[in-house]
């Protein structure tokens, strides 16, 4: 009888290991999304590239953080010259020694892009001789969406933990009636 009740508790906590689709990683992010898609804060990115440059950028609260890089050699670009539009709205971004990005923080243009939908973005770098556009979609996510789907991960967290409780219940029962019966 421990070996059934042992049994049914290991089958139990192993079926909560295994990820299934739609499942989420230490930080929130789903297992099954494509890696363009996975951030580890969970807030907007952006991430482009042309022949020359690759950029990612990430939405926080405050301001836009670029990264650049030449496309070759990852190289990091640094005090270049870059100005950021969306929608007709244009923001220069200050290049930040300290840290090695790019950052907006122009509060119009961060009040338009941090609205929830997809904000087409044109990045233009000048970089000593050279210059080039970048394009890419920033993608906001709808901040009641988000809390929504992370409730609903800890009511299956409960719902988990009380079938285990009951299993565990009906197989200390079972004992008991064998024990009972056996004397």
């Amino acid at each position: 009888m421990k070996r059934i009740a042992a049994l049914l508790i290991l089958l139990l906590a192993n079926s909560l290991a295994f990820a299934s689709p739609g499942a989420h990683g230490p930080n929130g992010e789903h297992l099954d999304a494509p890696n363009s898609q996975v951030s580890s804060d969970g807030g907007p990115r952006i991430d482009t590239f042309t022949e020359s440059f690759e950029l990612v950028g990430r939405l926080y609260e405050g301001e836009l953080s670029i990264m650049i890089d030449r496309y070759e050699t990852n190289e990091p670009v640094l005090n270049g010259k870059l100005e950021v539009e969306s929608n007709g709205l244009k923001a220069p971004a200050r290049f930040h020694a300290d840290h090695g990005d790019y950052a907006v923080d122009d509060e119009r243009f961060l009040k338009a892009i941090a609205k929830p939908g997809k904000h087409p973005l044109i990045f233009t770098l000048t970089a000593g001789e050279e210059s080039d556009l970048l394009e890419g979609t920033l993608e906001v996510k709808a901040e009641s969406a988000a809390q929504d789907h992370g409730d609903l991960s800890w009511k299956w967290a409960i719902a988990a933990l009380a079938a285990m409780a009951i299993a565990v219940f009906f197989a200390m029962r079972l004992r008991r009636r064998k024990t009972s019966a056996e004397k």
